[in-house]
């Protein structure tokens, strides 16, 4: 019922940025708490960012100073800025959604398929 795209992932070397998007699609009527996880080989999938309907964001802090969250409610998308880059951040980036559909009273998590971000030394 709700499809979340994300584009924005490549190879950048240490220093650099990307912009991250994700797009949500489907029979949308709200969404609350939209977000970023990233997942490195080997290790655990980690919690980035969280962004509210309102624009509220927290970041891990490996990541604060350096990446900025943000969305645009009428296009149900959200970006991620990541600037500075560094080689740890080389990692798949997926999105999530808190999403409320049509002829439904509750909020249910989507997730994008993933979008992979390579940090060069």
């Amino acid at each position: 019922q709700v499809q979340l795209v994300e584009s924005g992932g490549g190879l950048v070397q240490a220093g650099g940025s990307l912009r991250l998007s994700c797009v949500a699609s489907g029979r949308i009527v709200s969404m609350n708490n939209m977000g970023w996880y990233r997942q490195a080989p080997g290790r655990q999938r980690e919690l980035v960012a969280i962004i509210s309907s309102g624009g509220a964001t927290n970041y891990v802090d490996s990541v604060k100073d350096r990446f900025t969250s943000s969305r645009d409610n009428a296009k149900n998308t959200m970006y991620l800025q990541m600037n500075s880059l560094k080689p740890e951040d080389t990692a798949v980036y997926y999105c999530y959604a808190n999403v409320r559909t049509d002829g439904t009273t509750r909020f249910d998590t989507y997730w994008g398929q993933g979008t992979q971000v390579t940090v060069s030394s």
